[in-house]
């Protein structure tokens, strides 16, 4: 399996990644810029859908002309140890039933 984030523009659940994009430029979910734009859509469909691509024109020469090196990483992790149980270590009494592992 690979950790790497598919293109915007080429993934399955986008159309184009502009508002996707955005979101990750400015910081807000995605899905309110979805709003806008379908609220928008229903007083001034031509203005938006010409906003629209051109806002994806735009994304499309930034991200080719300087891509964002801080692309996550895979995490490396470090070996887990044996964790220590009470249950080895506290005796138990012979009539008390054995003691459960406890949680972190």
């Amino acid at each position: 399996m690979t950790d790497r984030q598919p293109n915007l523009f080429t993934r399955d659940d986008t159309f184009f990644g502009v508002c996707e994009a955005l979101g990750e430029d400015l910081g807000i979910n995605s899905n309110w810029l979805r709003l806008g734009i379908a609220g928008a859509f229903f007083f001034a469909p031509v203005p938006v859908v010409a906003g629209y691509l051109g806002l994806g024109l735009v994304i499309a020469l930034t991200r080719w002309i300087a891509p964002n090196p801080a692309q996550p990483q895979p995490v490396a992790v470090a070996p887990a140890t044996e964790p220590v149980s009470l249950a080895k270590t506290l005796p138990v009494a012979a009539n008390e039933p054995e003691a459960l592992p406890l949680a972190a």
